[in-house]
């Protein structure tokens, strides 16, 4: 009777330990691995082992958060938008699954024709590549790829040569990102190098239920033919139909088939049991996810939405500990190198941005932050976007005492203007063209608030301007310190004691100062700059009024003085507008 031999698969944990990295005599690149498929090694892991898959996409998904940012974007909308060019959703989120889970990334830049500007950027898978061997000063001065270096080992496929960031004046160079890594040079082995023996312990704890419940762990069934061996062409017969009737997962899988010339030479077997193999499976299955979790330093498996043995009640209060912690000891570090590399490409187009990634934090998490910060810090930070309503112009505290006391040395009662001057209208300016440089004229002039009349008054004319209301939407919500404090001072303003207002006031928006000119109260104002054209009035004898009698003067309109001679001077459109009505509502971005 033949027999059949059976493999033994037998888990040596110490046997998988640190990465072989390699220079062969008469190769130009680096091997990594035994085989040159460490890679490879760790591509297999991540797609046999359930604990480090799930962990591995946890943190890929937290690393890139909800993509990549810049706390300065409203500051620097061209170079900002440059950015967004370079680095497209789907090339950064490639960028990040490579190095959360191989330890390392690449990215291929792409120049213009004449070298001076990086036009684009794509990922490079990384375990395509092969570090060049190190010149006589040290400098890795290209990478290989390979679309497959199982193929290179069997000469079916020649990798090509690319040069690294910044070493060739060539229109594709590669940029290979990695931390340091005591003891390695070329490459980096991944942070959770401890944890792939249990990664590949779960694949043979699964791999052997599966075959167990294919072919049974241990023959369940004894069939003794007791008249004599039939010829081996009846014995095949006989155990194929039998296999048929009996066999599979659901009859208990294996059965033993023996022929014997009488009973009494019958076969008989002593069967070998492990009476706890359930207990112990569990306890290697559970050992396994145990040490996956350390090894990728997951601080609770309620990240992973693994559910523990805590109690409820606790569980929200460690959940977002426990995120926490992850979110700076893991998931940041991994962001800033991938940030370095993506800031030296922006630096090569003269794009100088402070890069961040988008939280997937819930917002609570990031809530008790106390430290005093300024805004785009805090943003970046806690890695959430400035929502609108926290990114509006607003007055410091300490500067809006300050305020106050100029709006009181500011401005003019209108009833003591009406005294010598009459109002002629009061227009909305919509359609004028934003011709005045508010910038250039604050910079030119310091004595602003000092000066008895404005840039925009003639002998005979005064442009004066009056904080109203802009538009028919009822505004929510308590008004802001600015806007109350002009409505109730129910003054008229030269436009050189509006744009003092900004830096006198202190009004600033994402730190940066803004004009109260154009933006009035901030981003979702309700107010509008409205100007009033007064017309000096004459007295009985025709002259310009001085003292004396006064001469009541007929009222007449913008035209009618234009046609008389007077040029106002032309205002930016959004001086008359309300910031609510604008399609951005008063937003820089």
């Amino acid at each position: 009777m033949s027999t059949s031999s059976s493999k033994v698969h037998v888990v040596n944990l110490s046997s998988y330990t640190t990465p072989v990295v390699k220079e062969v005599q008469g190769k130009d690149w680096v091997e990594y691995g035994e085989d040159n498929d460490y890679f490879q090694y760790l591509i297999d892991r991540y797609n046999g082992s359930p604990t480090n898959n799930a962990i591995l996409n946890s943190l890929m998904d937290l690393t890139y958060g909800k993509g990549l940012d810049a706390t300065d974007s409203a500051r620097k909308p061209s170079e900002y938008a440059a950015m967004k060019g370079l680095f497209t959703k789907d090339c950064v989120k490639k960028v990040v699954s490579d190095y959360v889970m191989m330890g390392q990334c690449a990215i291929q830049v792409i120049y213009s024709k004449d070298h001076n500007t990086i036009v684009k950027v794509e990922h490079i898978p990384v375990e395509t590549l092969r570090a060049e061997r190190c010149d006589e000063d040290g400098e890795v001065k290209a990478y290989y790829y390979a679309k497959d270096w199982f193929e290179v080992r069997s000469r079916k496929e020649t990798p090509v040569r690319i040069p690294a960031f910044g070493t060739s004046r060539e229109g594709l160079e590669v940029l290979y990102l990695k931390p340091y890594r005591a003891g390695f040079y070329y490459y980096s082995p991944v942070d959770y190098q401890g944890g792939l023996p249990y990664a590949n312990l779960e694949e043979e704890i699964a791999n052997y239920h599966i075959n167990n419940i294919q072919n049974g762990l241990a023959p369940s069934m004894m069939i003794n033919f007791n008249n004599g061996v039939p010829s081996e062409e009846e014995r095949r017969q006989i155990e194929m139909q039998i296999a048929n009737k009996f066999s599979g997962s659901s009859n208990s899988g294996k059965f033993i088939l023996a022929f014997n010339d009488n009973k009494e030479l019958a076969a008989t077997i002593d069967p070998v049991q492990l009476s706890d193999a359930a207990d112990q499976y569990q306890f290697l299955s559970a050992e396994a996810t145990s040490k996956l979790m350390v090894a990728h330093r997951i601080v609770s498996p309620m990240l992973l939405g693994i559910k523990d043995s805590t109690g409820l009640g606790n569980n929200a209060d460690e959940l977002k500990t426990a995120s926490t912690l992850l979110d700076n000891i893991v998931i940041r570090p991994k962001q800033e190198v991938i940030l370095d590399g993506f800031e030296t490409i922006l630096h090569y187009n003269d794009i100088n941005l402070n890069l961040y990634f988008k939280t997937l934090q819930p917002l609570e998490f990031t809530e008790e932050i106390v430290t005093p910060m300024d805004a785009e810090t805090r943003e970046e930070e806690t890695g959430v976007k400035l929502a609108k309503q926290d990114s509006r112009p607003f007055l410091r505290d300490e500067l809006a005492s300050e305020l106050l006391l100029n709006l009181e040395q500011l401005g003019e009662s209108e009833e003591d203007l009406m005294q010598e001057f009459d109002l002629l209208t009061a227009d909305l300016v919509e359609d004028e063209g934003a011709e005045y440089d508010v910038e250039a004229y604050l910079n030119s002039r310091t004595d602003l608030a000092a000066q008895e009349y404005s840039e925009q008054d003639t002998a005979r004319y005064k442009v004066r301007y009056f904080y109203a209301i802009g538009t028919k939407k009822e505004a929510k919500g308590k008004s802001r310190l600015l806007c109350s404090t002009l409505i109730n001072a129910n003054r008229v303003y030269r436009m050189e004691d509006i744009q003092a207002m900004s830096s006198r006031g202190g009004a600033e928006a994402q730190g940066e100062p803004y004009s109260v000119w154009l933006f009035k109260g901030g981003a979702n104002c309700y107010h509008r700059w409205e100007r009033r054209i007064y017309r000096k009035k004459l007295t009985k004898e025709g002259n310009i009024y001085g003292g004396g009698a006064l001469n009541g003067t007929e009222i007449i309109n913008v035209n009618q003085a234009i046609r008389m001679g007077f040029r106002p001077m032309q205002n930016d459109p959004n001086v008359a507008i309300a910031p609510i009505t604008t399609p951005t509502r008063g937003y820089k971005s």
